[in-house]
């Protein structure tokens, strides 16, 4: 257990296990299972995980084999998906989905497959791969949705064409002054398209009956849908950085702590985001209906009920777990987009 435990304090050591290239664009997996591996021609910055590779790999084989066949598995699978997107980008929404299955769903799946295997979870938690992978999908989206400009500037492309080519010839396009109505109008399109994994999220929170378990997971996802209402209908997120106000991000992890409290807080962000609908959108209709239905999800009866708060130490220990989810998010994310840009 504790040995588990220093493996999920290292994001960026995992998230280098898990996928790098060695020479001509291809993503190889390191061999586990070797103490003596290791490789000492990298340029990248995060050589060092190469370089002393052996540590890792003691780790590695010194946790129970059930740990190493969760690890190993995410690992080949994540490697073999990012070495598919070093060659392309994303075209159709259905690739963006598998995109960012590749990037975090496959890391939510894999932590979901701990919590079962370390008894802190149900089996089936680790069981149902659908509703773990849209943890991580919803969260992803969020993320390649708010940091479009930042992307863009690093040469970095994660929007699909099938959405933005129906308002601008390039992804670019989007970024230029004469075109921020219908930049926006394709951001808002995919944020809804994001939305859409709600129902998800819920499902498996409400599953969940480990306290610790649960801050962990819920904490990002109330972040990504406040991230998602700040950014919808915003011009600013074509212009410069948008994010969530510290404050803001202080309550959520605060309140984030019960399965009803996080139904009051999807409720009151995607209540912001209905209220922010342009009269102007045709697809506002559809808009609507997306945002009903998952208010009616949170709340049947139409009874928002009240946010509870715990303790200031028990606060504590969430805002250090929401810490450690969102080290995980961006160690991930941002490994991905150095790899990316150099190809492109």
């Amino acid at each position: 257990m504790e040995r588990v435990g220093r493996w999920l304090g290292r994001p960026r050591e995992i998230y280098n296990l898990l996928r790098f290239k060695m020479g001509g664009g291809a993503a190889v997996m390191p061999p586990l299972d070797q103490p003596d591996w290791r490789y000492m021609e990298s340029k990248e910055k995060y050589k060092q995980v190469l370089e002393d590779f052996p540590t890792i790999s003691l780790e590695f084989r010194n946790l129970a084999k059930v740990y190493r066949d969760v690890i190993a598995d995410i690992c080949h699978k994540m490697g073999a998906g990012m070495a598919e997107f070093l060659q392309k980008k994303v075209e159709s929404l259905q690739e963006w989905d598998k995109y960012c299955h590749y990037v975090v769903g496959l890391v939510s799946i894999g932590l979901s497959r701990l919590f079962s295997v370390l008894e802190l979870e149900d089996p089936i938690i680790g069981q149902d791969t659908e509703l773990a992978n849209s943890m991580g999908v919803f969260i992803e989206k969020a993320i390649i949705i708010r940091d479009y400009l930042e992307d863009q500037l690093a040469g970095r492309e994660f929007w699909p064409r099938e959405v933005w080519s129906r308002y601008a010839k390039k992804l670019s396009d989007l970024a230029k002054p004469e075109n921020i109505d219908v930049a926006v109008q394709c951001m808002n399109e995919l944020i809804i398209n994001a939305l859409h994994h709600i129902p998800d999220v819920l499902t498996y929170l409400s599953r969940l009956k480990t306290q610790s378990v649960f801050n962990f997971c819920a904490i990002p996802q109330v972040m990504a849908i406040a991230t998602l209402a700040t950014c919808y209908n915003n011009k600013q997120v074509f212009r410069g950085v948008v994010k969530i106000r510290k404050g803001q991000a202080v309550t959520l992890m605060m309140d984030a702590t019960n399965i009803q409290a996080v139904k009051s807080i999807m409720y009151q962000y995607v209540e912001e985001i209905y209220r922010k609908i342009p009269s102007t959108d045709l697809s506002s209709n559809k808009t609507q209906q997306t945002i009903v239905s998952i208010q009616t999800l949170c709340f049947p009866n139409g009874t928002v009920v009240s946010r509870n708060r715990y303790s200031p130490i028990y606060l504590s220990c969430a805002m250090l777990l929401a810490a450690l989810s969102w080290q995980y998010l961006s160690a991930m994310s941002e490994a991905l987009e150095d790899v990316q840009a150099k190809e492109n």
